[in-house]
């Protein structure tokens, strides 16, 4: 089927991306920053070896990542596999952390969609107030957009109250252009945030790939004056990732939305080189990693 592609100046997004990277951030906002980033995470584990302890010890590290440093805010949710949602909502119950869950055949969305909807029902039902679904990367290559779509919105639908957000997997999309692109088509199907990536492909929220979404999601505020949140996943695991993450936020949307409502970063090992960080800027050295549990 044919689509028409809205062209994206590949060197003029690089370019920008890359500009507001190298802003220098001063101690007092960087600080400030590592509180924000922190508060931003979807602290994940997305493993074959996930047990209901692991995921007990990340929703108590979620809630407060570091009991020495109590000004450190909480994150903003722990996301795993829908078959340990009802262990990490017992864990979470009352603490302001969200339950998210991958769903939709999570991470290369190969399944029906009964199956899609089903399991997107069951992590709801067992206390997910975010699901994470992939759209169908097969149908979208292939053109067909219709198919796309119509999954998103039976996939929102089966959400009922919990929030959506679509992952795009934009390492197996071929041009920013595709990016935009899908994007636009995932906004108006009714995605309340979309994602860049599964965090299993090759390569994820690359700046360039973050800045073009931001701007959908500008442009499309601008329009409509419809929220939708972005979120970045897949290869942001140092402070100074992050920091250029909010960075490009602040520049292309302003500090309305730098908010754990409106924009999310999915991450494992982020938030210990976090408080490693902060750790350095508090004493004036780093924190050993080996100070910072690895789950």
């Amino acid at each position: 089927m044919s689509r028409s592609l809205t062209p994206v100046n590949r060197v003029g997004v690089e370019e920008r991306a890359a500009a507001l990277g190298r802003r220098s951030i001063k101690t007092t906002a960087k600080r400030e920053g590592i509180r924000l980033a922190t508060s931003m995470i979807d602290l994940t584990t997305l493993e074959g070896s996930d047990t209901p302890g692991k995921v007990r010890h990340l929703c108590a590290k979620a809630v407060c990542p570091d009991p020495s440093r109590p000004e450190l805010p909480s994150c903003a949710a722990v996301c795993v596999y829908p078959s340990l949602v009802g262990v990490a909502a017992a864990a979470l119950e009352g603490s302001g952390v969200a339950v998210a869950s991958v769903a939709t055949g999570f991470p290369a969305g190969q399944t029906s969609l009964k199956v899609k909807v089903d399991e997107t029902r069951e992590a709801v039902a067992a206390g997910a107030s975010e699901i994470d679904m992939v759209i169908s990367r097969d149908a979208y290559l292939r053109g067909d957009d219709r198919t796309v779509a119509r999954e998103i919105e039976a996939v929102k639908e089966a959400c009922g109250s919990a929030h959506l957000k679509v992952i795009l997997e934009t390492a197996e999309l071929p041009t920013y252009a595709h990016v935009r692109h899908a994007s636009e088509l995932a906004i108006a199907a009714g995605a309340d945030v979309i994602k860049t990536s599964t965090g299993k492909a090759s390569s994820g929220a690359t700046p360039g790939v973050v800045l073009v979404m931001l701007e959908v999601v500008r442009d499309h505020f601008e329009r409509t004056g419809r929220v939708v949140g972005v979120k970045a996943a897949g290869g942001v695991s140092t402070t100074k990732a992050a920091l250029h993450m909010l960075v490009l936020v602040k520049e292309t949307l302003g500090d309305e939305w730098l908010t754990p409502d409106r924009f999310r970063i999915g991450a494992s090992s982020l938030l210990n080189d976090l408080l490693m960080q902060y750790a350095k800027l508090d004493g004036g050295h780093y924190g050993r990693a080996e100070d910072f549990s690895k789950e």
